[in-house]
């Protein structure tokens, strides 16, 4: 039975899209069976694992709206065991066209609850926003993963994301955990950096990962290759970051069950 982990921030430009990608790769790389669902209209998640979405006609976006069968829109990555259910940039519309469908935040749900006994782990690749999209890989989601850049106000916007997992609990998907705030972007030399951190750990105590990401030019390189970065230069600081993360979820959800 798979997991579902929403990564989520409302806040773009967070390394939101990098962690979906690389966990996902490493979950791969550790043999457990991925599926990617790429929720962001930008599509750059399909993108950083070499496909393009526009070259198919079932994506996520006919799978909302107009009840497309989810496995036939599912491809195959440049990464062995990792699938994904590519994004649109029709999906831009989605928001306004879900508004009038019944039960329209759990149109997510019960698509992936089909899937869920074909892959260890599915990941969601969520928008930078709060919308109708994001609510519905809430509602889905078993946990959300929580990506905080290191900088300036990185913890503003927070309060507004636990906000809305609150309600999304109280609403829609009582089982909704977080599985963890993950730092990203750290850059030990930089005070700044250790202070978020800092900040980061005391707010969040357990929740907050023991993996940190680093700043990491082979990680902000490797989407313009269409690979994750273990693909891309598997000996890279960033490569080796997410591969820590993925065993800190594999450790943590192995306890769990």
């Amino acid at each position: 039975m798979g997991k579902i982990i929403a990564i989520a921030n409302q806040k773009g430009g967070v390394g939101k899209t990098t962690t979906s990608i690389n966990l996902s790769a490493s979950l791969a790389a550790a043999e457990y069976k991925i599926l990617l669902v790429d929720i962001d209209p930008q599509a750059n998640a399909s993108n950083g694992v070499g496909v393009d979405s526009r070259k198919f006609d079932n994506t996520i976006y006919e799978v909302l709206i107009n009840g497309s069968n989810a496995k036939d829109s599912i491809v195959a990555t440049v990464m062995p065991n990792l699938d994904l259910m590519p994004s649109h940039i029709n999906l831009v519309g989605a928001e306004i066209e879900l508004v009038n469908i019944e039960d329209r935040e759990k149109i997510l749900y019960k698509v992936l609850d089909k899937l869920k006994d074909k892959y260890d782990f599915i990941i969601i690749d969520c928008p930078p926003s709060l919308g109708l999209l994001t609510l519905n890989a809430l509602t889905a989601a078993d946990s959300i993963l929580i990506p905080v850049q290191c900088e300036y106000y990185a913890l503003e916007g927070l309060g507004q994301l636990l906000n809305t997992i609150s309600i999304v609990r109280y609403r829609l998907n009582p089982n909704l955990d977080i599985e963890g705030v993950l730092l990203t972007m750290f850059d030990g030399r930089l005070r700044l950096s250790n202070q978020v951190a800092d900040d980061v750990r005391v707010h969040f105590g357990e929740r907050a990962f023991k993996t940190v990401i680093n700043r990491n030019v082979r990680l902000s390189e490797a989407p313009s290759f269409g690979k994750p970065v273990i693909l891309y230069d598997a000996l890279s600081t960033g490569s080796k970051n997410y591969m820590e993360l993925a065993q800190e979820i594999i450790i943590k959800n192995k306890k769990q069950h």
